[in-house]
C-alpha cells in the first residue's frame, strides 16, 4: 500500500516532503489505525486502546530491543530534542486521558491536535532522515499509474480485511481463553499490528542504516497515540477498562522513560556521540518481558 501510494504521489509530482511525512510516518501505523476503528465499531474499545498502548510497547520494548542486539543505534542529538520529548509528551498526555477510565471525544480531539503540531513541527525540519530510503527506492522506479492504483487499492483492501480478520479473531480468542479484550489487544494484537515497524527497523540495520531505526519506532509512538487512540475515542466513545492505566499505561510509562534516561545519560556522559547498544536492547527486551510474566503469570 504504501510503495503504491507512494509511486501516485511522486506521478502526480507531490513533492518528497510530503511523502515522507505523510507515507512513511503514517504509513506503518495503518494497521494500528485500522485494527483501533474496526474494534470500536464493533463495541469492543478496551481491545482497541489495548492495540494502540500495547503497539507502543512492542514497539520500544520488542521493536527497538531486537534491533539493538543487531547493531548500535545510533541516536542523533536533534531526535532527542525533538521526538523523544514529543514522543514524552504525547505519553504524559494519553495517561491523562486514560487515567479516568473514559475515552471521549473532546480528549479525542486534543490528542489529534498533538499529531497535527508535530507534523508541522517536522515539516519545518524538512525531509526526515527517515523518509529517504523510500525515497531512494522510489527515485528509479517507472511511475505507471496503472500499476500504483493496483498496489494501493489491493493494499488497502488487504489492510481492511486484515483488520476485521484479527479483531473478530481477538475477540473469540478473548472469550475462549476467559481473558480481556484489553489483555489481548496489548498483547497478541500489538504484536501483529507492530510488525511492519519490525520489518522496517530490522531491514534498515541489516542496510547499514542504522541511523533511521530510533525514528521509525518514535514517530511510530507519537502516531500510536496521537491517531490510533484518538480515533477508537471518536467513533464510538465509551468507557473503559481501568487496567489501560493502572497496568499497561504504567508499563508503557516506565519503559519509555528507561529509553529517555538511556538515552540522555548517554549523550551526556558522551557528548552528544553515542548509541543504543546491547545493554540497553537486552534491558528493553527485560523490561517487555517482565510486563508479559506480569500479565500472564
Amino acid at each position: 500500500m504504501i510503495e503504491g501510494a507512494a509511486d501516485l504521489a511522486a506521478h502526480f509530482g507531490v513533492s518528497p516532503l510530503i511523502i515522507g511525512l505523510t507515507l512513511v510516518s503514517i504509513g506503518t501505523s495503518a494497521p494500528e489505525i485500522l485494527v483501533s476503528a474496526t474494534a470500536s465499531l464493533q463495541g469492543s474499545p478496551s481491545l482497541a486502546v489495548g492495540n494502540a498502548v500495547g503497539s507502543n510497547l512492542a514497539n520500544t520494548g520488542l521493536v527497538l530491543g531486537i534491533t539493538a542486539l543487531i547493531a548500535t543505534i545510533p541516536v542523533a542529538l536533534h531526535i532527542l530534542r525533538f521526538e523523544m520529548l514529543v514522543m514524552l509528551g504525547v505519553t504524559v498526555a494519553a495517561g491523562l486521558v486514560l487515567s479516568d477510565g473514559y475515552l471521549g471525544r473532546a480528549e479525542s480531539l486534543v490528542m489529534l491536535t498533538l499529531m497535527v503540531g508535530f507534523l508541522w513541527g517536522t515539516f519545518r525540519k524538512g525531509t526526515p532522515a527517515e523518509a529517504e530510503e523510500l525515497l531512494e527506492e522510489i527515485a528509479h522506479q517507472d511511475y505507471r499509474a496503472a500499476r500504483a492504483w493496483a498496489m494501493l487499492v489491493l493494499g488497502m483492501v488487504g489492510l481492511v480485511g486484515f483488520a476485521n480478520l484479527l479483531v473478530s479473531s481477538a475477540v473469540e480468542t478473548a472469550l475462549r481463553a476467559g481473558m480481556s479484550e484489553l489483555i489481548i489487544g496489548a498483547t497478541l494484537v500489538a504484536v501483529g499490528t507492530s510488525l511492519p515497524e519490525l520489518a522496517a527497523s530490522v531491514a534498515s540495520v541489516l542496510k547499514g542504516k542504522t541511523d533511521i531505526a530510533l525514528g521509525n519506532v518514535l514517530g511510530s509512538n507519537i502516531f500510536n497515540l496521537s491517531i490510533v487512540l484518538p480515533v477508537a475515542g471518536l467513533v464510538r466513545p465509551s468507557a473503559i477498562d481501568p487496567g489501560a492505566f493502572g497496568r499497561d499505561f504504567l508499563a508503557l510509562a516506565i519503559i519509555s522513560a528507561m529509553l529517555a534516561l538511556f538515552c540522555l545519560v548517554g549523550a551526556i556522559r558522551q557528548r552528544g556521540q553515542f548509541g543504543i547498544g546491547r545493554l540497553t536492547g537486552v534491558t528493553l527486551l527485560i523490561i517487555y518481558a517482565a510486563y508479559y510474566i506480569y500479565l500472564f503469570a
